[in-house]
């Protein structure tokens, strides 16, 4: 009896589902009065056109909204497009224009808001404040969206992909340019970030904040402020990450500040002026890392304790590692490390002379970045050997004891 209660619950549910059809020549022409007119499980169907709203509101309905050929939904600068609050309810295929700026509200192309179980896919986004806002919702899917603007000034500028007390996100394989920060996360737990790519935007192409045991890999961070920036949190796992071509006086590829108990694996850091700066971080496993043609490998700040770097290629780097004092609790081992020259006499891939990685000049250079003129010079040769037989102003413990021989596949 229950079993046949339920199939004639959900074959009613069924049979009362409709398709509305949106276009600017129907009889519905507006976004709004298609969601009026909806139901749960309803389908809105927009057509090509351009439909000048803002302020849509989606509260309380189980729908799907569907574009057939990018529809533009033009919000001509008056705030927000879309407003959702609710679940099991998904937004694909359309495209939102013109999202006004705002110092006091935060304007967005579509926000959800205290909602669950939802999908964003497949929607084209341009000259917006914030792009997708997501506050206090849980169990979402925001995938194949592009986004894009062309911000100045970080003050005048939103985020691409912004989330908010929320958990068990999925943010995949969204492009995201020329916002203040690609994605960023703040009191959101349990997410995945993967195969986004986010360039070209003001502050961080992935920022977190207080958000713990969550996952970004196979994503790449190209030519922002700076890459991404990792801040009062821990359990996050970054995997198999390019941070490339983060360049700039204050910028690097990865900033961890206050993080603990996380793992950094398989990713490449090429040409930033600092691949990893890293400030008051504890029990982080960095391995298997690519570090190419940056400024800076790793800069290491105060209170860094109990740090793994194991199995990295540090590759033509103007500094491997510079340290701010001379102190050292972390631990390397069997790195490769381009600068090496040491020996290998019985041939087991491993140098029989210990690497001391970091150099004087990279400690005056901290000091007084002026010096960096000089980097090229016999006179700091000079300097760094000498430190590097009798240490004195840099960690002299800080050694790599198994240095390798050839780089680490």
């Amino acid at each position: 009896m229950r079993v046949l209660l339920l199939i004639l619950i959900f074959t009613g549910f069924s049979l009362h589902a409709k398709e509305i059809e949106v276009c600017p020549d129907c009889k519905i022409n507006t976004v709004q009065a298609a969601v009026d007119l909806a139901e749960d499980g309803d389908v809105i169907r927009i057509k090509s056109g351009i439909y000048k709203e803002d302020g849509i509101q989606i509260i309380d309905k189980s729908i799907q909204i569907i574009g057939e050929g990018y529809p533009v939904i033009d919000a001509s600068m008056n705030g927000t497009a879309i407003t959702v609050r609710g679940e099991n309810f998904s937004i694909e295929g359309i495209k939102i224009v013109n999202i006004g700026t705002s110092h006091t509200s935060d304007f967005a192309a579509i926000l959800v808001s205290r909602s669950k179980n939802f999908k964003i896919n497949n929607n084209r986004l341009e000259n917006v404040f914030f792009g997708i806002l997501i506050e206090r919702s849980s169990n979402g899917t925001i995938s194949n969206n592009r986004i894009k603007s062309e911000s100045e000034i970080q003050a005048k500028s939103g985020n691409g992909i912004h989330m908010w007390h929320s958990n068990d996100l999925t943010v995949k394989s969204n492009e995201i340019i020329g916002v203040r920060d690609g994605i960023y996360l703040e009191f959101v737990n349990n997410c995945t970030i993967e195969e986004n790519i986010c360039k070209d935007n003001l502050r961080y192409g992935l920022h977190f904040m207080f958000s713990d045991h969550n996952t970004y890999l196979e994503n790449t961070f190209e030519n922002n402020g700076a890459g991404v920036a990792v801040m009062y949190s821990k359990f996050i796992e970054m995997r198999r990450n390019l941070f490339r071509k983060n360049w700039g006086s204050a910028s690097y590829g990865l900033l961890l500040k206050e993080i603990s108990d996380s793992d950094l694996i398989n990713n490449t850091f090429e040409d930033n002026t600092i691949a990893i700066s890293a400030d008051n971080t504890n029990r982080i496993n960095y391995t298997h890392n690519d570090f190419i043609g940056n400024g800076y490998a790793i800069r290491i700040r105060g209170a860094c304790y109990n740090n793994n770097f194991t199995l990295n290629n540090f590759l033509s780097n103007s500094f491997d590692v510079a340290y701010t004092g001379n102190i050292n609790e972390n631990e390397f081992r069997k790195n490769y490390w381009s600068d090496y020259t040491g020996y290998d006499l019985n041939h087991d891939g491993t140098g029989d002379v210990p690497y001391r990685p970091v150099k004087l000049f990279s400690y005056v250079v901290t000091q007084t970045p002026e010096a960096i003129i000089l980097l090229r010079s016999m006179f700091i040769s000079l300097l760094d050997f000498s430190e590097k037989v009798s240490p004195i102003f840099t960690p002299a413990e800080l050694i790599d004891p198994e240095p390798q021989m050839r780089k680490i596949k």
